[in-house]
């Protein structure tokens, strides 16, 4: 045992460990604390518990204080059947909750207690990361289109959402606003082939690579048709910050309401 670890221990048999390192934030609604499990054991398809016969539940980990021994325990809990199960894993003492949970996960993993959900045979996804960024994917109200929204609304902009700008055009722009005439677009980066994050598929690449391609040709279709009847084009990522891209389009609704 290192001299850091001996401190460590030491510490933790004097007081209670903060409330920061076992418990959740308070309000944490069930997406937050989904994708705060996601984050931690590095993907959703990463919590898979075998249940045999190729069948698999998605699990979590709970952080439990004892106060008696001023220990954190990790443990596995997944459902079968409507039963919850529960396992333990290990005995955590990092300083935050989050790096306790991707310490457990971690135990988890080598522990042989979860394992990779495998792809569906009837996936065209060359794996299950890829397999997450598709069929996370929404039409509308997805995660980076709700979070501009709300930045441009704690701005004091006000939008329409979900509407094509020009009637006689089969294209809706995620973010509207009518009367400076910007349309914005949040554009996914797998779909919509983003330099910096697109990889493509490895199984059945030059379909999906057709397919992204016919994308970005659409995209540099709609901009034109917009642009020729009077409207500014706003493309944000999802990839970027939420508040740069709010910022950027401030600036081009104010200039153009002026």
């Amino acid at each position: 045992m290192t001299p850091a670890a001996v401190v460590k221990q030491r510490g933790w048999n004097d007081r209670l460990p903060p409330e920061n390192a076992y418990k959740p934030r308070p309000g944490l609604s069930r997406d937050k604390r989904t994708a705060e499990q996601d984050k931690a054991a590095g993907g959703r398809y990463r919590r898979a518990v075998p249940l045999g016969e190729g069948r698999y539940a998605r699990a979590s980990i709970l952080l439990r204080l004892y106060r008696s021994t001023r220990r954190i325990r990790a443990y596995l809990r997944w459902s079968v059947s409507g039963n919850t199960e529960e396992r333990y894993v290990c005995d955590v003492d990092g300083p935050t909750r989050a790096a306790n949970l991707a310490a457990a996960w971690s135990e988890a993993r080598e522990a042989g207690m979860v394992v990779d959900e495998p792809i569906p045979e009837n996936s065209s996804a060359s794996s299950m990361s890829v397999r997450a960024v598709m069929t996370a994917n929404k039409g509308k109200d997805t995660k980076p289109e709700l979070l501009l929204r709300s930045a441009l609304h704690r701005r004091g902009l006000r939008y329409r959402v979900g509407i094509r700008p020009l009637p006689n055009l089969r294209r809706t722009a995620d973010v509207v606003f009518p009367k400076a005439k910007v349309a914005v677009f949040v554009d996914g980066c797998f779909w919509h082939g983003c330099p910096q994050h697109y990889r493509p598929a490895k199984k059945q690449g030059q379909k999906w690579q057709e397919k992204i391609q016919a994308n970005r040709e659409r995209d540099a279709t709609t901009n034109i048709a917009l642009k020729e009847a009077g409207w500014a084009v706003v493309r944000v990522w999802e990839h970027e910050e939420v508040d740069d891209a709010a910022e950027r389009i401030e600036d081009i609704v104010s200039a153009l309401y002026r």
